[in-house]
């Protein structure tokens, strides 16, 4: 299954200078890690290889995701950093783009067989909202795929979730990061408070938040590039290309 056309972003009109850094892993001691990972779960087709683990990350957005966990046990020492993904692979990222698509469709009641192309389309288009075209092209690399990226939520040490309002890879405007900011709701006012919490312990370490997600943070690739220059495309440059 694949789009029926092409939805590049603006960061990724920017020119990437990879500097070279591995991907190393992120130390389950400190984290939270999910095994198997979530997209395992679903069939995601992983190498068996270490390298190619989804708790990858490049080398100093390691230590850069280290510093965001210490600086939030710091403030919170009974709240640990849960990272739900890191690394992934472009076949991984296919895998997830038309999974994600399959399930719009169940959940409007389609089937392919009857889905005419005005609606195929709009579906690619909510889905290409959240999830970036798995392109094989060198100079357009997903930012998961750069190793530069992590999706993340905050637990406490008593293995409970905070709630953020709706689920990681939830495709919908809940998704997005201030969402709940004018709710006069107790309930939502707190999930605003833990997403506000989330992003000050990552920004504090020099990661942007992804516009439209809450979860989603990353360092040195185009997106992190392109915020990091005021959403401007001239002038900015990606450390990070495709792994």
């Amino acid at each position: 299954m694949t789009a029926a056309k092409s939805y590049q972003k603006p960061y990724q009109q920017i020119p990437i200078r990879d500097c070279g850094e591995p991907l190393v892993p992120i130390p389950p001691e400190q984290f939270i890690l999910e095994s198997p990972h979530p997209y395992q779960k679903l069939g995601a087709p992983y190498d068996q290889s270490a390298a190619d683990s989804p708790y990858h990350v490049r080398r100093d957005v390691r230590d850069r995701l280290i510093q965001a966990n210490q600086y939030l046990q710091s403030q919170h020492p009974n709240l640990k950093i849960l990272v739900f993904d890191a690394y992934r692979p472009i076949e991984v990222q296919q895998f997830m783009v038309d999974y994600a698509f399959s399930e719009r469709l169940r959940s409007a009641g389609l089937t392919v067989e009857n889905l005419s192309e005005e609606r195929r389309n709009e579906l690619w288009r909510e889905v290409y909202q959240f999830w970036a075209v798995p392109s094989p092209d060198p100079a357009t690399p997903p930012p998961h795929s750069t190793g530069a990226a992590v999706d993340i939520t905050l637990f406490d040490l008593a293995g409970s979730a905070l709630n953020m309002g709706s689920p990681i890879d939830e495709i919908s405007p809940r998704s997005h990061p201030d969402y709940f900011v004018d709710s006069a709701d107790k309930i939502e006012v707190q999930y605003h408070h833990n997403r506000q919490l989330l992003k000050r312990v990552m920004t504090a370490a020099g990661f942007h938040q992804h516009p439209k997600e809450w979860w989603h943070f990353s360092h040195g690739d185009q997106m992190w590039a392109w915020l990091q220059n005021g959403r401007n495309v001239r002038g900015a440059i990606a450390r990070y290309g495709r792994y």
